[in-house]
């Protein structure tokens, strides 16, 4: 796949860039998509959910009534979870969502995303920009140019770009991120892909592992 690069005004640079067909033309697979997504997911998660159980409640341990005939269930002491401020049975414990997921399967996931961003003509490639001081008003012009106001957009760069992250930091559905960071989730999530020509060639060192 052959697409023109654009500079930062959105002019034609004559200049093409070739996208390898093993990471933007496979055919997608929904379930590598769906196992990567899960993950990135999953690892979003705190996990910090915490209830405490009957031996963690403050509480006295003296057996509140004799162990038959009370015409009830057994309850033991006032820490029980059957009486209310008693503790909480099988309550959520501080935990990791995260599983393992092969490299490989990662991989397939992220060429799929990519595929179905080449395949929606979703996909623009900018010369290698930065900023020498951050300004949103800077980097709203650049969105301007490549019109790509108004939709969800990710930039991405060869490298941490602490100058284009500040700029973009203020703007609603505008996303920077390093190559080396791409996602599954991130590429589906936005709209329209910006690529830099330095972020193509890292994505495709990375793939092509």
């Amino acid at each position: 796949m052959e697409l023109s690069v654009l500079n930062i005004k959105g002019q034609d640079t004559g200049k093409k860039v070739v996208l390898d067909d093993a990471i933007y033309g496979i055919e997608p697979n929904d379930h590598a998509i769906y196992l990567d997504v899960r993950l990135f997911l999953a690892n979003q998660r705190q996990g910090t959910a915490k209830a405490k159980e009957r031996s963690e409640v403050s509480g006295s341990t003296r057996k509140l009534g004799r162990q038959k005939g009370g015409g009830g269930a057994r309850r033991g002491d006032i820490n029980s979870p059957v009486l209310i401020g008693g503790g909480r049975v099988f309550g959520p414990k501080p935990r990791d969502y995260g599983f393992k997921l092969n490299k490989k399967v990662r991989q397939l996931a992220r060429r799929s995303a990519l595929s179905y961003k080449a395949q929606e003509s979703a996909i623009i490639v900018v010369e290698n920009f930065t900023l020498e001081t951050p300004k949103t008003k800077d980097f709203i012009e650049i969105i301007n140019n490549l019109k790509v106001d108004g939709k969800k957009s990710l930039f991405v760069l060869p490298g941490a770009d602490k100058a284009v992250y500040l700029s973009a930091r203020n703007l609603q559905r505008v996303n920077v991120m390093a190559a080396a960071a791409l996602n599954t989730y991130k590429v589906l999530d936005a709209d329209v892909l910006v690529l830099t020509e330095g972020a193509v060639e890292v994505v495709a060192q990375n793939l092509n592992k």
